[in-house]
């Protein structure tokens, strides 16, 4: 015997059984229990939802010899015969291939014979949608005044394209997505019938992936069944099925992006390449993940908004902290674009490989949002940015009177060395060499040193705790020395840390009054104010 699809097999044959619709069944119960039953039904939705089994539900229902609560009972003559399709009471028509002005005739010539067999003739038409201006006018008339044997299911999943005369003569019926919860559970209990194990992350994932789907869902099961046949489906098992990636990548690659690293983020792709992953999934999957680091962002309840497991969720609010809601909104539009080209492309990896040079370097955006975007980081930068001011020469008399924002109570009893002075005095330049993210912390950064010994490292004391990402990498560590060593020929030990996190308390801020001495070959001099000293 042939084999049989899962959403084939497992359709609903009752009310029972019909997942995610409890609204629509009900009603439909209720009419049918107190014989109120409508002459034209209209059953919209997105494709997997239940409409056409919706359909063959109610046809059996209304013809059933004994029914049990308003559904079938699957048992007598007339339901079995419409379960096996042979009964001449239901008659299932494809608007898709049937959408012609001469179908609809025929069935208004039919419709004049009482049911042979049963209380109704119930007439089916699927993708209703697709029938042409004239075969809607054609079965407008038979909606309008129609047998009392006779009852219309329409279903569609475009019911903006049906006229508003058609509308106006059904009963409508919308069929929602159903939720991942609902799906996850019914794809457990297949999988119990089939005899299949299976981890309840990776049915939770093809749940996801069905998309408010059933039968998507259903299809994308049997499609991991069928690979891992008579193995226990896993988690790394469907993603590699479905060619999707894990979060943790995700988590990878958006400090990439964040970092403004180009390089990481294109390595971090490629790794996705060799791997097998399908990159029309893999931007679909990262829009999602974007998504919900937006909503952590910016709901006050979470967990309500995104359909994720605790230890996920408290991963997703850690990494919120990482940047803005803005920003976040610019991530997504760049991808949500992505996802609608990549479909027909033929490079899709140089259009990924765009995209992720778009995220790491905002500046070759012209885009409204982008450039508000920009502008809000140099406003953010000059408000935090601490405000440096140059010591005056030793010996002067507001000297100890004014600082660089270093706390009144500790004064250094060593000056600062002089490369380090010197360092400072091109810090601005040393800055501007870094990129992404790293520069941005540089900038709101002060370099200070140890102000008790004639110790020559300089301490890099990050104002932000995002800096922490870069205090504990030493591959940042190592470009800032190298960016040094190359503006100012001096190589020094280097130590990132973030304020009120380290526990050096001997660090002052370094002053550039001898450097500049040596830059313009002149002392600072302050003029005291005659008229004030007599």
């Amino acid at each position: 015997m042939s084999y049989t699809a899962l959403y084939r097999k497992f359709r609903p044959d009752s009310f029972d059984e019909v997942k995610g619709q409890d609204h629509i069944v009900t009603t439909l119960r209720n009419q049918i229990t107190h014989d109120r039953i409508g002459h034209a039904y209209l059953f919209c939705g997105t494709r997997g939802t239940g409409k056409t089994s919706v359909a063959k539900i109610l046809a059996k229902a209304v013809n059933c010899e004994h029914p049990i609560n308003g559904s079938p009972c699957n048992e007598c003559a007339m339901c079995k015969a419409i379960q096996a399709g042979t009964s001449m009471n239901v008659i299932e028509i494809d608007a898709a291939s049937n959408n012609g002005v001469d179908n609809i005739r025929e069935i208004r010539e039919e419709v004049s014979y009482r049911p042979t067999e049963g209380r109704y003739k119930v007439y089916i038409i699927d993708e209703v949608h697709m029938l042409s201006t004239g075969a809607f006018n054609a079965l407008l008339k038979t909606l309008e005044e129609p047998p009392s044997y006779v009852i219309f299911i329409l279903a569609t999943t475009e019911a903006h394209k049906i006229p508003i005369t058609i509308l106006s003569r059904c009963q409508r019926y919308d069929f929602h997505r159903i939720t991942i919860d609902t799906i996850a559970a019914r794809l457990q209990e297949l999988l119990c019938a089939e005899g299949v194990e299976a981890e309840e992350k990776a049915v939770r994932y093809v749940a996801k992936a069905g998309d408010g789907s059933m039968r998507d869902a259903l299809s994308l099961l049997d499609q991991c069944i069928a690979f891992y046949l008579g193995q226990s489906l896993t988690y790394d098992k469907v993603l590699e099925v479905l060619g999707a990636v894990d979060t943790e990548v995700f988590s990878k690659l958006l400090r990439q992006v964040l970092a403004g690293n180009v390089t990481g983020s294109i390595r971090i792709l490629e790794e996705l390449i060799v791997g097998g992953r399908e990159l029309s999934q893999f931007v679909g999957d990262f829009t999602w993940y974007m998504r919900n680091l937006l909503l952590v962002k910016t709901s006050e309840n979470p967990e309500e908004a995104i359909d994720v497991s605790s230890e996920n969720l408290e991963l997703l609010k850690e990494e919120s902290q990482m940047t803005d809601a803005e920003t976040l909104m610019r991530y997504i539009r760049i991808f949500s674009e992505l996802s609608s080209q990549i479909r027909f492309a033929t490079q899709k990896r140089v259009l990924v490989e765009i995209a992720l040079i778009k995220l790491c370097r905002p500046a070759m955006e012209t885009n409204l949002d982008s450039v508000l975007d920009r502008i809000r980081v140099l406003e953010k930068q000059m408000e935090e940015r601490p405000v440096q001011q140059v010591v005056v020469a030793a010996g002067s008399p507001a000297e100890g009177k004014e600082n660089s924002g270093e706390p009144q109570a500790y004064k250094p009893s060593k000056a600062a060395p002089e490369d380090l002075q010197k360092i400072v005095a091109n810090w601005k330049g040393i800055i501007g060499q870094t990129t992404g993210l790293f520069r941005q912390m540089l900038q709101k950064s002060i370099p200070k040193y140890n102000g008790e010994t004639e110790d020559a490292t300089l301490y890099v004391e990050f104002q932000d705790f995002l800096g922490k990402n870069y205090a504990e990498n030493s591959e940042a560590q190592k470009e800032l020395q190298d960016i040094i060593a190359a503006q100012t020929g001096k190589t020094v030990n280097i130590e990132m840390l973030v304020a009120k996190e380290h526990q050096h308390s001997n660090l002052a801020q370094i002053t550039v009054d001898q450097a500049i001495r040596e830059n313009i070959h002149m002392d600072v001099i302050i003029e005291e104010d005659k008229e004030e000293e007599e």
